[in-house]
C-alpha cells in the first residue's frame, strides 16, 4: 500500500531512476526523479504495463511527497491514470484517504511497468537521452503510419 501522500519506487528499479536523472553529476534525461517516474508511468500506461511494486526502495530516489508531483503539476497525470485504471470518477474524490491511497498505488504500478520497459530498451546503452529518443521517435513514426493508412477491413460484411 502507497505510504500516505508518497509515491515509492521499487527498489530492483532504483538504480535505473537515478541514472535517469541529471543529479549527483550524472547526465540523465530528466532533471529530477519525479520527472523520470512521471516518464515511466505514462509510458507505462501506454502499453498498458501496470506491475506492482513488491520491495520498496529505501535509499535514493527515497519515497517522493506527493506535493513535489503537485508542484511540478504531475498531479493531474496521476489523476488521469486513476480515472482510466478504475473507470470511476471516484476515485477522485478529495475527501477519501482511500481514494489517494489507490490512485497513487495504481500510478506507482504503471511507474513500475514502464521503469521495466526503459531497463529492456536501455540494456548496453551508454546514453539513456538517445535511446529515448529513439523510443519516442518509433512511437511517433508507428502513429503516423497508422493515421496514415486506410482499413478496408472493416468493408468485409458488405
Amino acid at each position: 500500500m502507497a505510504e500516505a501522500g508518497r509515491i515509492r519506487v521499487a527498489k530492483d528499479k532504483a538504480e535505473l531512476v537515478k541514472a535517469m536523472t541529471s543529479t549527483d553529476g550524472a547526465t540523465g534525461p530528466f532533471q529530477t526523479f519525479a520527472d523520470a517516474i512521471v516518464f515511466a508511468a505514462a509510458l507505462g500506461a501506454k502499453h498498458k504495463r501496470r506491475i506492482p511494486l513488491g520491495e520498496i526502495s529505501k535509499r535514493e530516489p527515497s519515497p517522493i511527497g506527493q506535493e513535489v508531483f503537485v508542484s511540478r503539476g504531475y498531479d493531474l497525470v496521476i489523476k488521469l491514470l486513476g480515472i482510466t485504471a478504475t473507470q470511476d470518477i471516484k476515485i477522485l474524490s478529495a475527501n477519501e484517504e482511500k481514494s489517494e491511497n489507490e490512485r497513487l498505488r495504481i500510478f506507482e504500478e504503471y511507474a513500475n511497468g514502464g521503469l521495466e520497459i526503459l531497463q529492456a530498451e536501455f540494456l548496453g546503452a551508454v546514453d539513456y537521452s538517445e535511446r529515448i529518443l529513439l523510443l519516442l521517435s518509433l512511437e511517433r513514426t508507428n502513429e503516423e503510419e497508422s493515421e496514415d493508412e486506410f482499413d478496408l477491413s472493416k468493408f468485409r460484411d458488405f
